[in-house]
């Protein structure tokens, strides 16, 4: 099969990806693996190079990102666990200001959902944000928007959150995580900053129902809950040295510097031995070290990695045997095309990733999928390099954004623990995430036409 039978047969098993997800509840993993087989089938691929593709791109992109995940997922649960993220928040409150609680909201859940998972991060923080309402006098509803929009730009923007990781390892930019990263907090601020507006315009004037009663949470207590609280420094070691680290890597790898002293920056600033050195500085935060810290934190976060690592993996398969049939030779017959060869070519990942969203509610998968299916067409299309992978990266984040609704746990999440109504998330939650999907897509867009 080639031309446009081709497309039409990837789109059915794409069709076939969310109905499977969105309507049957079909765990993604499964609904990938089996789109794989069935698109690698009936393309009239040889059955042999159908499994051959499919082990490969599992393979293949577990050995380049797997580790990465599971030690960025180790880093968060500690952070959790340890009262690690509630110190960083207190920290980023007294920089801020009381008087600023939306904004400092904004800035701790950005932060914080670096490393922990948006759901986890949005629980976690959930009760602070409530004792500060009430501490602030603001309505909970403004900060439930600021905390919830915050955590949510850097999960679906910034490594090491699993979803950028693994839309950089099916597009083959595994190695510029570094970029990836700086390009992510660039396009992350104004999302941060149209998550924040939202909530000072449209979430000071929601009232949640018994928000005028008097509330059970003092700020106080909430940081006192822990008992003694790990320092700062070591609050945010565990978060920024891996950073510096890829980030400094990546400097040297662009500036083309050698020698011992830089041979060995390069090897600590590759994305696993960066991360694993973050688990080691996240170690100094456990409270006693015995089996509920070294074995059960960790069992949490191996069981908390599985998911992602399978849907990951699924996606590499569910993009290699894309690769191994001929659509490549026939989209390259569209190379010349405005579309795909200048700055609006963003918005084909923003699309397809906003439409996955929308149908089937994770923005991981999201991720995974189109990254998946973009991946093999960029070499044909000439698009290679950090800063052109980064800024497709950040095309398929912003699209994972649009939108959070009613198929999506991290709106369940965000009502539940708030308080909020079905209307009233909707106006909140869905219409922040849809506004700020098209602020970081037009951020990108921008940098594209500056950069690339």
């Amino acid at each position: 099969m080639d031309g446009f039978g081709l497309i039409i047969l990837i789109a059915a098993g794409v069709a076939f990806i969310i109905y499977a997800t969105a309507k049957l509840k079909l765990h993604p993993f499964l609904s990938l693996i089996i789109s794989a087989f069935g698109i690698g089938i009936f393309a009239g691929l040889p059955l042999t190079s159908v499994v051959e593709a499919i082990n490969n791109g599992f393979g293949g992109l577990m050995g380049g990102i797997g580790l990465v995940i599971v030690f960025g997922t180790i880093i968060g649960v500690i952070l959790e666990k340890s009262g690690a993220a509630l110190r960083m928040a207190e920290v980023i409150l007294r920089i801020v200001g009381e008087k600023r609680p939306q904004m400092a909201m904004s800035i701790i859940g950005a932060i914080v959902s670096i490393p922990v998972f948006c759901d986890s991060g949005y629980i976690i923080l959930s009760s602070l944000q409530k004792a500060l309402a009430k501490r602030a006098k603001v309505t909970i509803a403004s900060m439930a928007i600021a905390l919830s929009t915050g955590l949510f730009a850097t999960h679906t923007l910034v490594p090491p959150t699993p979803g950028p990781i693994a839309a950089a390892g099916n597009i083959g930019a595994e190695d510029f995580l570094g970029t990836i990263i700086l390009i992510g907090i660039v396009v992350s601020i104004p999302a941060i900053i149209a998550g924040y507006l939202w909530a000072m315009r449209v979430g000071t004037k929601i009232k949640i129902e018994g928000e005028d009663e008097e509330l059970a949470y003092d700020y106080e207590t909430i940081l006192n809950e822990f008992g003694e609280m790990p320092s700062t420094a070591k609050a945010f070691a565990p978060i920024v040295i891996p950073i510096l680290l890829i980030g400094f890597g990546s400097v040297i790898t662009f500036a083309g510097w050698s020698g011992t002293l830089f041979d060995i920056f390069l090897f600590l600033g590759s994305p696993v031995v960066a991360l694993l050195i973050g688990v080691l500085f996240a170690f100094l935060l456990l409270p006693r070290y015995n089996e509920e810290t070294l074995t059960e934190w960790i069992g949490v976060a191996i069981k908390e990695s599985a998911p992602i690592l399978l849907i990951t993996g699924a996606g590499g398969a569910f993009g290699s045997v894309i690769k191994a049939t001929p659509v490549a030779d026939f989209i390259e017959q569209f190379g010349n095309n405005a579309l795909f060869t200048g700055a609006l070519f963003v918005f084909i990942p923003f699309l397809i990733a906003a439409a996955l969203k929308t149908a089937q509610g994770s923005s991981t998968a999201a991720l995974v999928i189109t990254s998946s299916l973009i991946g093999p067409l960029l070499m044909e299309l000439g698009i290679s390099g950090a800063v052109p992978l980064a800024l497709v990266v950040m095309a398929i984040g912003a699209g994972a954004m649009v939108v959070s609704h009613v198929n999506d746990s991290y709106f369940w999440v965000v009502k539940e623990f708030s308080g909020l109504s079905v209307t009233q998330a909707y106006k909140a939650q869905t219409a922040g995430t849809l506004l700020q999907g098209i602020v970081s897509i037009i951020v990108t867009f921008i940098l594209w036409m500056l950069l690339v």
